[in-house]
């Protein structure tokens, strides 16, 4: 076994020599791994040649160098089994996604993270493989790797006065992290801070949330604030938002939440004539020292950070408070540590609802909850790509439970795939490894999950659904959404329509969202037109095979327009073939419902593995298309 590895390492040795060797014999023109590893294929890099030649700016050299090494070592050939590269039929067809960067924000640094990443997924799987152990391995194994919960009583680990608690496995939406304390010092001022993994070279890490309390105000005033923002390398800080705001006019929704309670710095006085009149009222002198703040120096709280679908909320003994929006790139999932500083004596932390993925030595049905086999030579009739994030185990295993338990799934006529972007934490893609061996559905995607790359996803669900597979159809959906399979295939039969087909709940008036404040928002610069053209709602849309295809085609010849909204990229999508001559059926199905769930859906949306298991349950006992809880 170590002669074994001595080779490996022997091996990496001259892998290195050889990758110097290049780089210093080839510092400008036609690069020396370019040449090595794309011969006879355009070269995935050609948006490299927007920068001036390294000899004009040799700063610019190491970067070129450093993007070719991490695409090569995304796509270059690795130790694994054929039943592992299962889980990448459209790795190697996404090659060219670099290409395919424009109109996408951040996609480059996706790729090039996900080379590190991949590279630590790929070291730790070889290592396995051959049995290699360092001596904490024995717990590793013992020790869920990604816990559904941590419990930290009488503080965290503490480092130069930061408390803090090690996140693994990322936050997911429902995940929470209560805080006990009491404001305490000689100002009563503290900060709560979600941070992520930071990028090598970078000292400092991402801030995902910073929750700042000022009980003793700031610049801007001397009443109590609590101040919200982000924080990266690449942009420093962002904009504050401020809770009381200073334009209470601008008190956005974040999932449908004020983003600060109306209560927060008003007087009891005012909070009852606001509750009954609606009318403003003058402040008395002495009324000052009763404006409601939820922190007091000296009192203990109890506050929630919960993540909902669009941003964070937190509640503060029992009452909403504040609610602040995901910002670009800064995601849950990214959470890797919370840190609490300041004059705070901090009682006790609890993290809960936290991504775990189950142990499948315990599961009894295993065997049913494996994807079928894939036929080489039976067209299926229909293709079902799912968005996923890596962490999402819970909503994997519960549509695994639920409606991938259909009949027409079983038996392959139907088959369905997670599309999955790597994690920048390895323990994640560790498990994601674990889970896409183990089950056999899941297509790893070459570059990291952000949000604003999921067009990404679309693209390689046409991929497979006409190149891996022949599928009649091709459905893109979501982790979060229950699809009656059954009743999409008979809508799909009975409509009779096999070509140019856009099936789904379509939008044929919508305007692109000018606010630069909304998730949605796109500048002129993105899409100058005051419409857009008709496109399906992303929860569940289906199309025919030639248009899937057409998709394929034009991103093979770099001609496909990238687009930020992944169902409003496949409307623009269409209308282009619609403009060089393909009939286009638009069949609007009424049933798909992207806000919730109703009585006789076709598809529903946003819902929870319970609400999942629970709308299964109802289809089993033959109540067809009943929703659970709330929703009707």
């Amino acid at each position: 076994m170590k002669k074994s590895y001595g080779g490996i390492v022997a091996a990496s040795l001259f892998m290195l020599l050889v990758l110097r060797y290049g780089i210093l014999n080839y510092p400008t023109g036609d690069s020396f791994l370019t040449n090595a590893l794309y011969t006879n294929t355009s070269n995935p890099l050609e948006w490299l040649n927007t920068v001036p030649p390294a000899v004009q700016n040799p700063e610019n050299a190491s970067q070129v160098i450093s993007a070719e090494i991490v695409v090569f070592s995304l796509f270059a050939q690795r130790n694994v089994s054929n039943e592992e590269q299962q889980t990448m039929q459209t790795w190697n067809l996404l090659k060219h996604l670099i290409n395919q960067a424009q109109g996408l924000p951040h996609a480059v640094d996706a790729i090039k993270e996900a080379g590190g990443a991949w590279n630590s997924l790929m070291t730790s799987v070889e290592e396995q493989r051959l049995g290699y152990t360092n001596e904490s391995s024995p717990g590793k194994a013992k020790e869920k790797q990604c816990p559904y919960f941590l419990n930290k009583m009488n503080g965290t680990g503490i480092d130069n006065n930061v408390h803090k608690l090690r996140v693994p496995c990322g936050l997911t939406q429902g995940s929470s992290i209560t805080v006990i304390g009491v404001p305490n010092g000689l100002v009563g001022n503290f900060r709560i801070e979600l941070t992520g993994e930071p990028l090598p070279g970078e000292p400092d890490p991402p801030v995902i949330l910073h929750y700042n309390v000022r009980l003793n105000g700031d610049k801007l005033t001397e009443d109590p604030v609590i101040v919200q923002n982000t924080w990266t390398v690449a942009h420093d800080w962002g904009e504050e938002e401020r809770c009381p705001s200073p334009t209470p006019e601008k008190n956005n929704k974040v999932d449908e939440l004020d983003q600060c309670n109306k209560i927060v710095g008003k007087t009891e006085e005012q909070r009852i004539r606001s509750n009954v009149s609606r009318q403003s009222s003058t402040v008395q002198d002495g009324s000052k020292s009763r404006r409601y703040f939820p922190f007091k120096q000296g009192y203990p709280f109890v506050a929630t950070l919960r993540v909902g679908s669009e941003g964070i909320q937190m509640t503060v003994d029992g009452k909403h408070l504040t609610s602040f929006a995901f910002r670009e790139t800064l995601e849950p999932w990214l959470v890797s540590e919370l840190r609490i500083s300041g004059d705070l004596k901090l009682i006790s932390v609890l993290a809960s609802g936290l991504p775990s993925s189950e142990d499948s030595e315990h599961i009894i049905n295993l065997e049913e909850l494996k994807s079928a086999p894939l036929s080489p030579h039976r067209r299926l009739d229909l293709f079902i790509g799912v968005f996923s994030t890596a962490n999402n185990f819970k909503r994997r295993m519960a549509v695994r439970r639920t409606w991938m338990q259909y009949a027409a799934v079983r038996s392959g006529a139907v088959s369905v795939r997670f599309f999955v972007g790597l994690h920048k934490n390895q323990i994640v893609n560790e498990e994601l490894w674990n889970e896409a061996q183990t089950y056999g559905d899941i297509q790893l995607m070459p570059f990291v999950d952000y949000y604003g790359l999921i067009t990404w996803k679309t693209l390689a669900i046409c991929i497979f659904g006409t190149e891996v597979v022949s599928a009649k159809f091709v459905m893109k959906t979501d982790d979060d959404a229950f699809v009656r399979v059954d009743e999409v295939l008979a809508s799909l039969n009975r409509n009779k329509v096999t070509r140019g087909l856009l099936y789904g709940l379509i939008n044929s008036d919508s305007r692109p969202h000018r606010n630069p404040d909304s998730k949605w928002y796109i500048s002129p610069e993105e899409w100058p037109e005051q419409t857009y053209p008709p496109w399906a709602h992303g929860p569940g849309y289906v199309v025919s095979n030639d248009i899937a295809k057409a998709v394929s085609a034009r991103y093979k010849k770099g001609s496909l327009k990238m687009f930020k909204l992944e169902d409003v990229a496949m409307g623009i999508w269409i209308a282009d073939m619609k403009k060089e001559g393909l009939n286009v059926q638009y069949v609007k199905e009424e049933k798909v419902y992207n806000e919730g769930c109703k009585d006789g859906y076709v598809v529903a949306h946003y819902q929870g593995p319970r609400e999942m298991l629970c709308l299964w349950q109802k289809i089993q006992e033959g109540q067809v298309a009943k929703c659970c809880g709330g929703d009707r």
